[in-house]
């Protein structure tokens, strides 16, 4: 008599389930769970391969993702450049986004505490480590764990090859891993929530310096997709008069699209004298009182001091990476102005329900945020996505898988 494989595959989960199973059967799948999966892997600098791999054997602590799609990050463009973070062969991506397909049997919720099922769509965010000085006493901050990981900078490993987002699956495995349910924003908006989260964390220290109101004049220096983002999360804030510095007419235009009042293209208006006078001339006759940098450039980031009055604040978000220095006088910079000064890292695993949040409330207020993606690729196209990046022909990059 011959019997099919998927007849076979019904027999042993009969038998698995009478027997009271074991971590394949008891824990909840749906659907086949494929043998192999598909890693966009950075094996060398500005060099992405498709590779293969066997789907590990999964256990009761396992969340399977098949993944619909991820941002791509300056971070991942940065390494894919220069390998800054010493990290390849890696498989980049950590602004994804999926459905479960297998659910351990032990993982009953996320991180949160909403309820968990296969089917569901989910996010990833922060895996901290439990045991340094910063997770130990200062639980909130864990964006500052000495051993601070994300899903997307793992290196690869053999054992667990699904551990970036640029591929058709993702392994959430191990201690410390955070992740959430999001099955009310749709593919764009979920593509768009890991970086919406690290300018809701930017908002947040900014807060801490009592500047950030409804009255305030708020600059943003750099219209990357971190200063689009911003510009959003201070206008779903209430902030109503925003001035936005770029050079590229395409990112100031989204910017004015995103609710920006005051926009001045550096490329037009040339010199840093006449920058300020266009600043002060909106901004009270004092200047910003406060300003986000989110440029990665040391001589932009030089700049932005001047914009700002007299003691107003300053949040700098714009260096993930180590691009370098500058140089600035601290008596007129800092002191004489009494500038409030935050940076701004990463974020936390508890600033995602406020992200989430905020991507309801920008539905709400019809801030066309997702607009600012402009492009998607397939896997086997992300050198080519890097490509359009590096050379700024788009505003947000996506890697979907169709």
């Amino acid at each position: 008599m011959d019997i099919t494989s998927s007849q076979v595959e019904s027999i042993v989960r009969k038998i698995l389930g009478e027997m009271g199973g074991n971590a394949s059967a008891s824990s909840s799948c749906a659907g086949k769970i494929p043998k192999t999966a598909k890693v966009a892997m950075l094996t060398a600098q500005k060099k992405i391969e498709v590779k293969e791999f066997p789907v590990p054997a999964l256990t009761d602590d396992d969340i399977l993702v098949k993944v619909e799609g991820c941002g791509v990050c300056g971070t991942d463009v940065h390494e894919w450049k220069a390998d800054p973070f010493g990290i390849i062969p890696v498989t980049l991506g950590h602004e994804g986004t999926g459905e479960i397909i297998y659910l351990g049997k032990n993982i009953k919720s996320d991180t949160a505490g909403k309820p968990i099922k296969v089917g569901d769509k989910i996010v990833t965010s922060v895996i901290s480590c439990g045991e340094c000085h910063v997770c130990r006493n200062h639980p909130a901050n864990t964006n500052l764990c000495d051993k601070q990981g994300v899903f997307g900078l793992i290196p690869h490993s053999d054992a667990n090859p699904l551990t970036g987002w640029f591929s058709t699956h993702l392994l959430i495995r191990g201690k410390g891993a955070t992740y959430f349910v999001v099955n009310d924003l749709d593919l764009k908006e979920r593509m768009i929530l890991e970086l919406a989260c690290v300018c809701v964390h930017a908002l947040k220290r900014a807060q801490t310096t009592g500047l950030i109101n409804f009255n305030s004049k708020v600059l943003i220096q750099g219209l990357g997709p971190v200063g689009l983002v911003m510009i959003s999360v201070l206008r779903a804030a209430g902030i109503n008069h925003i001035i936005a510095i770029d050079g590229t007419p395409k990112r100031l235009d989204m910017a004015k699209k995103l609710g920006a009042k005051t926009i001045i293209n550096f490329k037009e208006v040339t010199t840093l004298a006449e920058r300020v006078k266009l600043v002060k001339s909106v901004a009270n006759g004092v200047g910003a009182d406060f300003a986000f940098q989110c440029t990665g450039a040391p001589a932009a980031a030089k700049d932005i001091f001047e914009y700002i009055r007299r003691g107003g604040g300053l949040c700098e978000m714009g260096f993930f990476v180590n691009n370098g220095e500058y140089n600035v006088n601290p008596h007129f910079a800092m002191c004489n102005k009494e500038i409030n000064l935050v940076g701004s890292w990463d974020y936390s695993a508890d600033d995602y329900p406020t992200t989430m949040a905020f991507l309801r409330q920008a539905r709400e207020m019809n801030i066309p945020i997702k607009d600012l993606i402009t492009h998607e690729f397939p896997l086997d196209q992300l050198n080519e996505a890097m490509e359009v990046n590096v050379a700024q022909k788009g505003i947000k990059i996506c890697y979907v898988n169709k």
